[in-house]
């Protein structure tokens, strides 16, 4: 490579909003109904059915832009997108394009740390976090598509409905990223204030918040923008990373030979690791948008932008200070918590209920990220409710059962919600308190290891760990481990 060139990004991410019902009409939003099942005259698009606006998806769109610093539009209104495809049964997408309902905001993220040269040049107060501001164009509201389903066997397409009409944002960011690492900054820090509000779970894999990167390459000093493509079909973080490199190398690779990048939608293949063209990319003009005459202008008055400014909740930040002075845990905790609303929240409840912070923010941070972790779950998929880990942590606490014997009711609690106190009695694994019974156990087993006890009067202290196991494993994992190392070691002095 001859020249050096920077990465110029820009976002459109949409995300499906938490309504229960679509955007203009009462059908149902929920995920996974038989095809067409969810539908009726309006979002599939029949002559002579109006739409009537749901009201919760303007207010979680204003919601987003608040937390998003963007202006509110307080007189907007909707336009027709047209085009023809066969999962847009009006030929027209309802969305707002001359005004749409939130302008001029930004984002502020984080990402990585200051290199020396860029602390001594004052890049940040903190001296450490890098930080830079994403501005954003703006946030849309829209109407969804539905989904075509190629049947290979068949040799044919499919059209499911379902999605027709479900209620989505379109945030447009300015092209600000130069990396994929701002990239996912940027959508993280999205994501986090979506799901706090409660406007959506941002599930990528379900569809529930996609990104469409667009992306050009320029040389290293230049003001001019090259020509950018758009990259779709990307669902999560990881396939994001493998387009933005893909996308930069190919551009990179054209011009390095002479040749010219044309302006074109793409579609990456992640299993290939490659992307290729869909069709040229659509101007505003191509569209042939105008005003939707169905639907009326919306008026936004202070006083609806106050009460949804009201509604508002802690975001991240502000409960991350409040849980170092409030719960005393350490900084990595609050970390990791408050990293999706949904486990913040399961801490404040379970803690309120047994009044052990430490232990509950143990119980999330080990064993809950690690079965999310071997499920390949979000944290929003969790399903056991604060009380039943308070509960949990209480039976532990009362020695009604040990850690391991914990660990085991935790696992199957974590796929049902499964109540740990039923569970334990029904199951007969309440914890043996009976000194006398574990002592003669001990004594059992220090009598049919001499070569361990040998080990351990000679000095091997890891021997013990061997005897401590066989009294575990005769008591069918019944006994307290402490109770079990401290006669242990009574017994083997005495002897």
């Amino acid at each position: 490579m001859s020249k050096e060139y920077e990465t110029v990004i820009g976002l459109e991410v949409h995300v499906e909003l938490a309504t229960k019902t679509k955007i203009f009409c009462g059908c149902s939003t929920a995920f996974g109904g038989a095809p067409n099942t969810h539908t009726c005259p309006v979002c599939t698009g029949m002559p002579g059915s109006l739409p009537v606006l749901n009201k919760q998806v303007v207010e979680y769109a204003m919601a987003v832009g608040l937390a998003t610093n963007c202006e509110i539009t307080r007189h907007c209104k909707f336009d027709r997108k047209n085009y023809f495809y066969p999962d847009n049964p009006q030929n027209y997408q309802i969305s707002q394009l001359y005004l749409p309902i939130c302008r001029n905001g930004y984002v502020e993220i984080e990402t990585g740390k200051l290199s020396v040269n860029e602390k001594n040049a004052g890049k940040t107060e903190s001296g450490e976090v890098k930080r830079k501001r994403v501005g954003i164009h703006e946030i849309h509201m829209e109407e969804d598509a539905g989904k075509l389903i190629h049947d290979e066997w068949g040799d044919c397409s499919l059209v499911d409905y379902n999605r027709s009409g479900v209620p989505l944002i379109e945030i447009v960011s300015e092209p600000d990223m130069r990396s994929a690492e701002e990239v996912i900054a940027y959508l993280e820090k999205l994501r986090m204030f979506v799901q706090y509000l409660g406007a959506s779970d941002c599930k990528l894999e379900e569809g529930s918040m996609r990104a469409d990167v667009n992306l050009s390459v320029r040389e290293v000093g230049s003001e001019k923008f090259g020509t950018r493509t758009e990259m779709k079909n990307l669902n999560s973080f990881t396939s994001i990373q493998h387009a933005i490199a893909g996308e930069r190398e190919r551009q990179i690779d054209i011009l390095e030979s002479g040749g010219t990048v044309i302006q074109e939608t793409r579609r990456w293949d992640d299993t290939k690791s490659e992307s290729y063209a869909m069709r040229s990319k659509e101007d505003a003009q191509d569209y042939r948008y105008f005003p939707d005459p169905d639907l009326i202008p919306i008026d936004i008055s202070d006083e609806w932008i106050e009460k949804v400014k009201a509604s508002a909740p802690e975001f991240r930040p502000e409960k991350m200070e409040r849980y170092k002075t409030e719960y005393g845990i350490p900084d990595y905790d609050i970390e990791l918590i408050t990293a999706t609303k949904k486990t913040a929240d399961i801490f404040e409840e379970a803690t309120k209920l047994c009044g052990q912070p430490k232990k509950v923010s143990n119980w999330l941070m080990v064993e809950t990220m690690r079965l999310l972790k071997e499920k390949n779950m979000d944290a929003e998929d969790i399903v056991f409710s604060p009380a039943h880990l308070a509960d949990l942590i209480n039976l532990v606490d009362k020695k009604v059962i040990n850690n391991n014997t914990a660990k085991q009711v935790f696992e199957v609690m974590f796929e049902n919600d499964t109540d740990p106190v039923k569970y334990v009695e029904e199951n007969g694994l309440k914890q043996e308190n009976d000194t006398g019974a574990i002592k003669g156990i001990c004594e059992q087993v220090i009598a049919d290891n001499p070569a361990s006890v040998a080990d351990y009067k000679g000095g091997k202290q890891k021997a013990i760990g061997f005897l401590v196991g066989q009294v575990m494993k005769q008591a069918k994992g019944k006994a307290d481990p402490g109770t079990v190392n401290q006669l242990l070691k009574e017994l083997l002095d005495q002897a």
